[in-house]
């Protein structure tokens, strides 16, 4: 085991990733045989089939679920050391950077990242997709994640965090609802009410009203906001939405907003990362650009 060689490793994530043999050779740029008789020594390595093939794809062994995590984070610890004693330029980046984002800061932050992502470094490739609460401490430390942000979320030591900004509340209708002009408290208790949900997970709002003795009469669940603000736009029902997704989707809806008719804690949105990024200059470049973008998307209008 001593003489192990270490590029094994990457195979073995690279087909943990991917899924099989031939995608894997593609991602590493080697040919299949290549790709093939590396897996076969590593197989006599650490005794174990590894994967076993399940339709077209190769599903992995007990041990090799166990051993990926501790395996992805060092592979990505070699990287970002390897970062670290090379002179950065962005310029020069050829790398991918995945991010857990909700579907509201995809939305309004992504397209200002993009624009100067491509300007400065044209060879990063971005990734975003949903994150689960409960999976985010695990998607970090595997390296399948390499920021997350979102509201609060329990967090682990090893978990490194900034806060960004403080999301507030507006409520949307469509233009002719009547309460359009005036909403008030009891207005909005009476409503029914359309909420976004992308993995069933509760709502924030009505786990806070909960707590005060006050509920809501939630007539629909929606994955997405955009798809929430169309059926508001097209109905009775109201949308409790964060003020800067919702002045940046009503120009394009028949859409009215009101200031929320209650008191309202504003919500914190963070930036998560493993404490292993710290000194990766890339992830600190990136870090940097990513938080400009959500922090000058989200910024309320001029009154």
């Amino acid at each position: 085991m001593e003489r192990i060689d270490l590029n094994l490793f990457r195979v073995l994530d690279a087909i943990y990733t991917q899924g099989g043999v031939s995608a894997a050779a593609r991602a590493l740029h080697l040919t299949q045989p290549a790709v093939t008789h590396a897996l076969g020594r590593l197989r006599d390595h650490l005794g174990d089939p590894l994967f076993v093939r399940q339709g077209n794809r190769l599903l992995p062994t007990d041990k090799v679920r166990a051993m990926m995590p501790s395996v992805q984070s060092h592979l990505k610890g070699l990287l970002a050391s390897a970062h670290a004693q090379a002179q950065f330029t962005p310029a020069q980046l050829q790398m991918e950077f995945a991010i857990g984002f909700r579907d509201i800061l995809e939305s309004i932050a992504l397209p200002r990242l993009v624009a100067e992502i491509s300007k400065e470094a044209p060879g990063v490739r971005l990734v975003s997709r949903r994150v689960a609460a409960d999976d985010m401490e695990r998607e970090l430390s595997a390296g399948t994640l390499d920021l997350v942000v979102d509201r609060p979320l329990r967090a682990g030591a090893r978990i490194s965090s900034q806060h960004l900004l403080d999301e507030t509340l507006v409520v949307a209708m469509r233009r002719d609802h009547p309460c359009a002009r005036q909403l008030s408290r009891a207005d909005y208790l009476a409503s029914a009410h359309v909420i976004v949900s992308p993995l069933g997970e509760p709502n924030a709002l009505d786990t806070l009203l909960g707590q005060k003795g006050v509920f809501r009469e939630v007539r629909m669940v929606a994955q997405h906001y955009f798809a929430a603000c169309q059926i508001v736009a097209a109905s009775d029902l109201l949308l409790t939405v964060p003020r800067a997704y919702a002045e940046h989707v009503a120009p394009l809806l028949p859409m009215a907003l009101q200031s929320l008719p209650m008191r309202i804690k504003a919500i914190s949105i963070l930036a998560y990362w493993h404490d292993s990024k710290n000194n990766d200059p890339a992830h600190a470049w990136f870090r940097e650009r990513l938080v400009k973008s959500i922090t000058g998307a989200m910024q309320p209008s001029p009154a």
